[in-house]
């Protein structure tokens, strides 16, 4: 097969306790996980390693703690290995229609170097993977899916494109899949990422504004920069060949950049009111159910052609069963599992998926579903989650928890 355009543009150029809705991924046994480029500079560097979606991955770095670290990305800059997540490319004179055949967006609306977040659906419009998409022209697109759904999401690519590729598409030509094997990603987050970038390349990243990426020249490296990331900061995910992996995480990681662990990247990513997969969201849950029911184009709702549409039109004429929300849960943190209930009735109402004390704000915060009916889902609620065998009062309050901070221009 050709050479992936990111090859294309890049050759020749140079401890805290883990949280709950991490331990739902870290189901591996030590022998068996995989390991990103990096993991020999994570332990040189001091990492505690710990199992995660199948990887051995950083959780901290020496004696930095998580709090800590997650401090200096809401203040400063952390580099975060995501190498783990799965990157690959699609093209073919119908790439378009292929993937807008397997997600809700509107893709064919999307500008070259424009990326949107997107969810994979199976037949009942359940969530088989969230994942972000990026356009580089009307025939090619760069798609990053989730390390702990690799299989799933694989295995969904190959029969769909064999049923894409065989049918009345046949003759405008196949559409392909390159799976970047190896390749690195790293997210660099938080208000100084942007600086401390900029000192590194002649690229203007005042154009490069949230949600779109393009080839950086960054200390004779050509590498597909996003601007985006999973903190709610301000931020980057730079992808990079296996060759170079090391090389630009040493650059990209010097002071006043910290390395940053797991721990900080699930309560920076849950202060940003964002889902983890596995915890958050899972094939029996709609993207009406999750909040996520703008990743659904305009216009699709009622006339898109897309696998799971069914599914989502019933729910968009009778409603949602359920819905997630965010709460502020007082005295203890609820943690994924908690059970939710009407403080009036007794009654259990929902569950939490994910929940932490917030460094932040200083409050116990957490994501969970309530079921529709009782106004139990409106801002400013009160409910009660069960927290080690207590009652707790719990307010349900709008998310992000922390506002973000995006760059979308000056």
């Amino acid at each position: 097969m050709a050479l992936s355009p990111l090859l294309r543009a890049s050759v020749g150029l140079r401890r805290a306790p883990l949280h709950a809705s991490l331990r739902r991924l870290a189901t591996s046994a030590p022998s068996e996980l995989k390991r990103t480029g990096l993991h020999d500079f994570h332990v040189e560097n001091g990492a505690k390693m710990v199992p995660f979606a199948g990887y051995s991955m950083p959780l901290a770095y020496g004696d930095v703690g998580q709090v800590a670290s997650h401090q200096h990305v809401r203040t400063d800059a952390g580099l975060f290995d995501v190498g783990h997540m799965v990157q690959s490319n699609f093209r073919g004179p119908t790439a378009t229609g292929f993937l807008e055949w397997l997600t809700p967006s509107s893709l064919s609306s999307l500008k070259p170097y424009t990326s949107t977040l997107s969810v994979l659906l199976n037949e009942r419009g359940g969530i088989i993977d969230d994942t972000v998409i990026t356009k580089h022209a009307e025939d090619a697109f760069y798609v990053v899916t989730n390390a702990g759904r690799r299989e799933r999401d694989l295995e969904w690519f190959k029969q769909r494109l064999a049923e894409w590729n065989a049918g009345e598409h046949a003759a405008n030509g196949p559409v392909e899949m390159e799976v970047l094997e190896n390749w690195g990603l790293v997210a660099l987050q938080g208000p100084k990422a942007a600086s401390y970038l900029q000192a590194l390349t002649a690229y203007d990243l005042t154009q490069l504004t949230f949600g779109k990426s393009a080839f950086v020249p960054i200390e004779g490296f050509n590498l597909h920069v996003a601007r985006g990331g999973y903190t709610g900061e301000d931020g980057f995910e730079i992808s990079i060949p296996p060759a170079h992996t090391v090389e630009v995480a040493t650059l990209l990681s010097k002071s006043p950049v910290q390395l940053t662990g797991l721990g900080a990247r699930d309560s920076l990513r849950l202060e940003a009111g964002m889902c983890l997969y596995g915890s958050d969201l899972d094939e029996d849950t709609t993207p009406l159910e999750a909040g996520l029911g703008w990743v659904i184009g305009k216009g699709r709702k009622e006339s898109g052609v897309f696998i799971g549409a069914e599914g989502l039109r019933a729910q968009l004429k009778e409603g949602v069963p359920k819905r997630r929300v965010g709460l502020v849960v007082q005295g203890a943190p609820a943690r994924g599992g908690a059970k939710i209930f009407d403080p009036a009735t007794e009654q259990q109402i929902g569950t939490v998926t994910s929940g932490i004390p917030s460094p932040t704000l200083g409050q116990n915060i957490a994501m969970g579903y309530i079921k529709s009916g009782g106004g139990w889902q409106k801002k400013g609620a009160q409910v009660a989650v069960e927290v080690r065998g207590k009652m707790r009062e719990a307010k349900v309050v709008g998310m992000p928890f922390v506002p973000a901070k995006y760059f979308r221009g000056v």
